[in-house]
């Protein structure tokens, strides 16, 4: 959420910005404003009325002692009318700064200069490439025929146990799935990052938190009889355990990585981008979060950006790095690269990771703050990437790696996995 005094003294800027990120709402920055300023008004008023009423009761306590009765008693009508008063001003303010949050939960973030123009996937621009596109021996197969092919993934079973987007892993592919969890995590706490495995149910408060709440509820699934949502990534249960925090400046950044199942409903998903592990409703992913300094987010950002890209570089997989232009960002993030490897028998690129930085939108619906010695606390920022997600690197592990006689396993997984093919 924009803090309310950048709207106030940006206002112009703030429109600008938002309509990089094709915001279709601006209008809203004028409601804000003007709610803002009536309640700041309100506000004033209640303040003096407060201090005439302090200063009544001063008055009648005087009176009492010196023995003015009749005195003390008309300035207690007074005293009676002006908390009436008090009462409707009270109910005024709370009244506008309920309509003030109401709007501003509706902005999204606002992106950094460095976020190109665009509306579009294709207005992306790549930043980094890496890697060879292989090229496959004839008659090679899309991973969803090579799962059936050495039955590692029933898509069918899925269907039956629960519906289309929840497979079924089995013998090398489950293990292929655990050896991925593990070696990301090792990669991750090697780098620095504490392990933390949170829930995967989370409540609207930490929904709200990280700004999946209001915006994408339809996209969650909702668990109506507790009031409780099955997270889509790891960063809302990992970022909302700093809420409502105050850390030492000293402390950051702080770093954390955890292993969580990802569920999300991909309402309106079809077609040929949907096939296999292209899109799922449930997944594995490893993710990172940092909460960092305002001064070193963006140096921060590049840091796990240059993570991940590892990553892809010793799983031997081609991938490029897009910044992501403002129409195709999300909507609390400042900046984000999106990481995709490249599909070989499905001859396209499939998006394998985000990284963004949020700057302090999360921050201030978390209350997650910062202190530097005796100043007083500030928003700290926050960032996540997904370090990786499972689905597409696995298809493109099989599509890219397969060989007549079966699929090769990148050397660095060998020791998780303890084999060096399957066939």
């Amino acid at each position: 959420m924009l803090q309310i005094q950048v709207i106030r003294e940006n206002k112009e800027e703030v429109v600008r910005r938002l309509a990089k990120k094709k915001f279709k709402g601006l209008e809203i920055i004028d409601q804000i404003v003007q709610t803002d300023a009536d309640r700041r008004s309100t506000q004033t008023e209640l303040d003096s009325l407060k201090a005439d009423a302090n200063a009544i009761a001063k008055q009648i306590g005087e009176m009492m002692k010196s023995g003015k009765k009749a005195e003390a008693e008309d300035l207690k009508n007074k005293s009676t009318a002006l908390k009436e008063t008090e009462k409707a001003l009270q109910e005024r303010l709370n009244a506008a700064e309920a309509e003030l949050e109401k709007l501003l939960v509706l902005v999204p973030n606002l992106p950094a200069d460095v976020v190109p123009e665009g509306r579009l996937p294709e207005d992306n621009k790549t930043v980094f490439t890496h890697g060879d596109i292989p090229a496959l021996y004839e008659g090679a197969q899309p991973h969803w025929d090579l799962a059936a092919k050495y039955d590692l993934i029933d898509f069918e079973l899925g269907v039956k146990l629960t519906g289309a987007g929840f497979p079924v892993y089995k013998g090398k592919g489950a293990r292929l799935q655990r050896a991925l969890i593990n070696f990301f995590l090792d990669r991750a706490t090697a780098a620095g990052y504490l392990e933390v495995q949170p829930p995967i149910l989370v409540n609207a408060d930490s929904g709200f938190g990280t700004g999946q709440l209001p915006d994408k509820e339809g996209q969650m699934y909702h668990v109506t009889v507790d009031d409780l949502y099955l997270i889509p990534t790891a960063e809302v249960p990992i970022t909302n355990i700093y809420r409502d925090v105050i850390v030492k400046a000293e402390d950051l950044p702080i770093k954390n990585c955890g292993y969580t199942p990802c569920f999300r409903r991909e309402a309106g998903s079809y077609g040929k981008d949907v096939r296999g592990l292209n899109r799922l409703h449930q997944f594995d992913k490893v993710e990172i979060v940092q909460i960092q300094h305002p001064d070193k987010s963006y140096q921060t950002l590049e840091e796990m950006r240059e993570f991940v890209a590892g990553l892809l570089k010793d799983l031997e997989l081609p991938f490029r790095t897009l910044l992501l232009c403002g129409g195709d960002m999300s909507f609390a993030s400042a900046q984000t690269y999106d990481m995709e490897v490249f599909s070989a028998a499905q001859q396209r690129w499939l998006e394998v990771s985000s990284v963004s930085n949020f700057e302090a939108f999360q921050s201030n619906r978390l209350k997650l703050r910062y202190r530097e010695g005796s100043e007083k606390p500030r928003l700290a920022h926050t960032l996540n990437g997904s370090a990786l997600a499972l689905p597409r690197i696995v298809a493109a592990l099989l599509e890219n790696n397969q060989e007549p006689d079966g699929i090769r396993i990148p050397k660095v997984l060998v020791p998780y996995t303890g084999f060096d093919k399957i066939n």
